[in-house]
């Protein structure tokens, strides 16, 4: 139970807003998903019977189960293509025959290990931008949407907000620069751990959904399951041992992974949502150059937020806002209510002006 406290607390998110949708579908979404899979993975592998194997000798079941989970299982690639149940028992399983090539499976002793550190590298983005932004927001909030402080108290907090955007004018152009790195972070994250993922499966990853869906279309007849190619369910091990007479005597066995069941599906899965991940982070870096080279833009980005607010008020702000201080005001308009903003936005306007706040 404490693991699992520890991990809450570390996975646990603010209220304050302090990114956009699709940074909170890397560390909100995606790494809980990865962090259940690890832990049904885990389930299965440690509590449940993730092998079975069978031998024609006198060799204990338990024994050779545990020596082939450890020592991997392998599939002959001349056997994947072959007629099941004519040819060979099973794709990938048949006489083996010394010097033939092999394909071990050794990847998923270390399932629930990978699907573990991918979570916590789709954390880490948000880790850094939290501790860069520093709880800026937060504190310039000063519980201004709280419905017990008294109107005097925001209408403090609102000068003391007001006059802190004013004296720090054009002085946040770090704060936007470590958020741009942050989503960049994310982009390169989610590209990189689909290269990781697809030299943790020897290859087969970077294809593995467009397989699937060509499987799902190819007729009945002909068609062949990528996935048992990857996720086999029935593999063969070899054991060896000494005989009475002291020569070393080799045993074939068939291992059933049921495991790999739950294995394909995790991974059919993850290789969509990568991919569908991989182009929203595109897309919101694409979207991040258009704030960045086309300053109208971020006018339109925060009125959409801000209807009640003042337009012409908002547009002079901003026109005269540099990007770190647009993101700041930006920040503010998802975190306060409509009517909130709008007071800042009018002192703001007003401050910027040269005129007083004290007998606002």
């Amino acid at each position: 139970m404490d693991l699992f406290a520890g991990l809450k607390s570390f996975f646990k998110t603010d209220a304050t807003a302090i990114d956009n949708n699709v940074f909170r579908l890397h560390y909100k979404v995606t790494a809980v998903v990865l962090i259940a899979f690890s832990i049904l993975v885990t389930g299965r592998q440690y509590i449940g019977d993730p092998i079975d194997c069978i031998s024609k000798d006198d060799i204990p079941s338990n024994l050779l189960d545990t020596f082939c989970w450890i020592h991997t299982t392998f599939s002959l690639p001349e056997a994947w293509h072959k007629k099941v149940g004519e040819e060979v028992p099973y794709p990938g399983v048949d006489k083996y025959t010394p010097g033939e090539k092999r394909v071990y499976h050794a990847y998923y002793q270390w399932v629930c290990f990978v699907l573990f550190l991918q979570a916590i590298l789709f954390y880490i983005p948000r880790y850094f931008w939290k501790a860069m932004e520093g709880g800026r927001i937060k504190n310039l909030i000063l519980g201004l949407n709280s419905p017990i402080l008294p109107e005097e108290t925001k209408s403090s907090n609102r000068k003391l907000l007001v006059e802190y955007m004013t004296s720090n004018m054009n002085n946040h152009s770090m704060y936007f620069f470590w958020f741009v790195t942050a989503e960049i972070m994310n982009f390169v994250n989610v590209v990189g751990q689909i290269f990781l993922m697809d030299a943790f499966l020897g290859g087969e990853f970077s294809t593995y959904g467009s397989k699937v869906l060509q499987f799902t279309n190819w007729d009945w007849s002909v068609r062949y399951d990528p996935m048992i190619k990857v996720f086999p369910r029935l593999t063969k091990c070899t054991f060896h041992r000494y005989g009475s007479s002291g020569d070393v005597q080799r045993h074939d066995a068939m291992c059933i992974l049921p495991i790999n069941i739950i294995n394909e599906k995790i991974y059919v899965f993850l290789w969509f949502w990568f991919i569908i991940l991989a182009i929203l982070s595109g897309l919101a870096l694409v979207y991040r150059g258009f704030i960045v080279f086309f300053p109208r833009s971020r006018f339109l980005v925060t009125r959409s937020r801000a209807r009640l607010s003042n337009q012409d008020y908002l547009e002079s702000i901003i026109n005269k806002c540099k990007l770190g201080d647009w993101l700041l005001l930006d920040l503010l308009s998802k975190n306060l209510d409509p009517l909130n903003f709008r007071d800042v936005v009018n002192d703001f306007a007003r401050k910027l002006d040269g005129k007083s706040l004290d007998n606002i």
